[in-house]
């Protein structure tokens, strides 16, 4: 069975054309329940790097303006500015755009949480994604997801929060963030490097197999 084989139909169809976000019809936004805020706090969420307002705004079809506008809505709301209760969360500006990070002010629950999770064992999914990316470095999520033939988001937020993978860059062709393992992660294996790795790499698919398949990261 190919990689194409075992991946999601979403996936073959996407990986065949690439023009899945070309076909995706349009809708206005202010129709959506919560309008354009909620909209644009819906890309917020599944966003995994800083995005740019002329992001999203090219995403959801509204002006530059508007999207400023919500945005620092948004984000006086989060910190209760706007005579809500201010929230676990908030919405940062950085070089890099807008992201949504927990709040400075539960760095200390929220570390305990983190460190709490340190202790408990793997799923098989991670295990087994992560071992995909230890092999395969760098890596996208539309790679990992081939290769599994399921889809990867939730073990990877499990693996970036135990500190075992990181963000190492961007294809230049598709921009879909590149994965690969840290330092920590040859501690925990007690690896000095990664050629102590076992050979189980040729079982794996080369990543050439898994061209075209980036596009399902965003």
């Amino acid at each position: 069975m190919t990689v194409e084989e075992q991946a999601p139909e979403a996936v073959q169809v996407a990986a065949r054309d690439g023009s899945a976000q070309d076909e995706l019809p349009f809708v206005d936004v202010h129709t959506l329940p919560g309008g354009a805020h909620a909209a644009v706090e819906a890309v917020l969420m599944v966003a995994d790097a800083p995005i740019g307002a002329d992001r999203i705004a090219a995403a959801l079809n509204l002006t530059q303006d508007e999207t400023d506008d919500i945005l620092h809505e948004l984000a006086d709301e989060y910190a209760g500015h706007l005579g809500s209760r201010p929230r676990g969360f908030e919405l940062r500006r950085t070089v890099d755009g807008w992201r949504i990070y927990s709040s400075a002010a539960h760095a200390d629950p929220v570390g305990r949480f983190v460190l709490d999770g340190q202790s408990a064992k793997l799923s098989q999914a991670a295990l087994e994604t992560l071992a995909v990316i230890a092999y395969r470095q760098p890596v996208s999520r539309g790679q990992m997801s081939a290769v599994r033939g399921v889809s990867v988001d939730g073990v990877v937020r499990t693996l970036l929060t135990r500190g075992l993978i990181a963000e190492i860059g961007q294809d230049p062709s598709s921009g879909a963030v590149l994965f690969g393992t840290t330092g920590y992660f040859l501690e925990r294996m007690d690896f000095s490097s990664l050629d102590e790795l076992p050979p189980l790499a040729p079982h794996l698919p080369d990543l050439d197999m898994l061209d075209g398949l980036d596009g399902l990261d965003n």
